[in-house]
């Protein structure tokens, strides 16, 4: 499959993991090899979960989910880096944090778009209301007398 069949979320995520390939290589020694690596883990999964939630269309809902759940993670490794002075100077946070947004962004509007289809397509066309299991004289008696 070629990157033009891909939505743009999918090429959202890839051009995240380049990013924090690219800015993880001026970490320091000891966030490179710590930080460093949960950031490019996690940022690898979120691409393979996109291609997952575009292609496995029977379970497409639940691989969403799992990407938005994803993606909340690598912002809260992201704030953690932050907090630890790993990026070289602030606008490398930013600029990561940013298109991170912007990825939850689009994977929340997909869950919702899916979400959508999931409750309108019930195979109960009439709208009947449900059955009545006891009248009111039993309401007003009580049950255990």
């Amino acid at each position: 499959m070629t990157t033009n069949q891909l939505p743009e979320i999918a090429k959202k995520a890839e051009r995240l993991l380049v990013d924090i390939e690219q800015v993880v290589r001026g970490f320091v020694r000891y966030h490179k090899y710590t930080l460093g690596t949960d950031l490019r883990t996690q940022a690898m999964a979120i691409v393979r979960l996109c291609h997952r939630a575009w292609r496995d269309r029977s379970r497409q809902l639940h691989w969403v989910s799992e990407l938005v759940w994803a993606i909340d993670e690598l912002k809260l490794s992201l704030q953690l880096g932050s907090q630890l002075k790993a990026f070289k100077n602030f606008s490398q946070f930013e600029r990561l944090i940013r298109a991170a947004e912007e990825l939850g962004r689009s994977a929340g509007g997909w869950k919702r778009q899916l979400h959508r289809k999931g409750q309108n397509s019930g195979t109960n066309t009439n709208r009947e209301r449900a059955q009545i299991l006891s009248g009111q004289a039993t309401s007003t008696r009580g049950v255990n007398p």
